[in-house]
């Protein structure tokens, strides 16, 4: 007797939310005849206009910039380019720039406690000297990032679970175009300096083995860069 073949699952991919909303705010481009060279109502209207949040419709203002769709001039606002027929560029791989920090709020709150209990003087040591290493390079903002990223790391080290650490690497590497096109518009100057404060604040607690406060400074940290990244 011949089987019936197993029945094939549909694959069903859901856009990200963040290609909706570019994909609305091409529609209301099109629909209130806004020319190049015209700019945007200002992102809270538009926000209200389109019942988004501010976080998915800065990534989505985010991936129209990529596309050469919307120009977003800081302090100025966000204008229509000279082509407004173009696609959002292809979507990428991973999580999106606030997904990312959500998802880092919640995991590295928990890793920052468990270093704090876990932490020997070596990986005291360690941590502080990315600390130390992010001040020495502030103005160099390659070598500060990858200091950024080892003082994560070092804290995930720290609690001595490899696990922990590999997905602290992913969280890292999901740092794709639309992160950096966005750190590139809205991360500040006071932003950088308060992350230098932050820094230390979660070490302080680390090396005194406090896994309340590292954890409470942790996400105090990853909070004021998603308001900043939000907000402006």
């Amino acid at each position: 007797m011949k089987k019936n073949p197993a029945p094939q699952e549909a694959t069903i991919t859901e856009p990200r939310l963040y290609r909706v909303v570019s994909s609305r705010i091409q529609e209301l481009i099109r629909e209130e005849n806004i020319g190049a060279g015209e700019r945007l109502p200002p992102e809270r209207e538009l926000a209200n206009k389109l019942s988004v949040s501010r976080t998915s419709l800065r990534e989505a203002l985010i991936a129209l910039e990529l596309g050469g769709i919307v120009e977003v001039r800081g302090g100025s606002g966000v204008y229509v380019c000279e082509q407004t027929s173009q696609e959002v560029p292809a979507e990428p791989v991973g999580p999106g720039p606030f997904e990312v920090l959500s998802a880092r709020r919640l995991i590295e709150s928990e890793i920052a406690a468990i270093a704090a209990k876990m932490a020997t003087d070596s990986a005291i040591d360690a941590i502080l000297r990315t600390v130390i290493e992010m001040e020495n390079n502030h103005d160099n903002r390659n070598s500060n990032e990858m200091a950024d990223r080892n003082f994560h790391l070092a804290i995930a080290r720290a609690t001595g679970n490899s696990a922990l650490i590999g997905v602290v690497e992913y969280l890292w590497n999901q740092r794709g175009t639309l992160w950096h096109k966005l750190k590139e518009h809205f991360q500040t100057e006071e932003l950088r300096q308060q992350t230098l404060i932050d820094h230390r604040n979660i070490l302080e607690a680390i090396a005194s083995h406090n896994a309340v406060a590292a954890r409470q400074a942790m996400r105090a940290h990853l909070d004021r860069v998603t308001r900043t990244f939000s907000r402006g």
